[in-house]
């Protein structure tokens, strides 16, 4: 009998930054083959595709569809391996610097 093997939990993640002047937004995503910049770029084109084909009223989604995808600037903030690591990490980042586009 071949015994599946048990995913991972210890994946890398990435908490980010995406800043728009003052404003700004803090988020997680996973890492994807060992590429950190990588699959933050894939994690901003889903926030852009959002943005602009549904109708969110978040306010990320609203500064997106007002100043342009160009407008804004990327950056990492930690990478932190395991989920419920990252999770509690990004959180203690939204309460420290309270990011404007964050909340809905």
């Amino acid at each position: 009998m071949i015994k599946k093997r048990k995913a991972r939990c210890d994946r890398k993640h990435i908490i980010y930054e995406i800043s728009l002047g003052s404003k700004s937004y803090i988020g997680i995503t996973y890492v994807e083959a060992q590429a950190p910049k990588r699959s933050m770029r894939r994690r901003w084109q889903k926030h852009i595709r959002r943005a602009l084909t549904e109708n969110r009223d978040w306010r990320l989604c609203k500064a997106i569809r007002k100043y342009g995808p160009e407008a804004f600037t990327l950056q990492i903030l930690e990478i932190v391996r395991g989920k419920a690591l990252a999770h509690e990490r990004e959180r203690e980042l939204i309460s420290q610097y309270n990011p404007m586009l964050n909340t809905q």
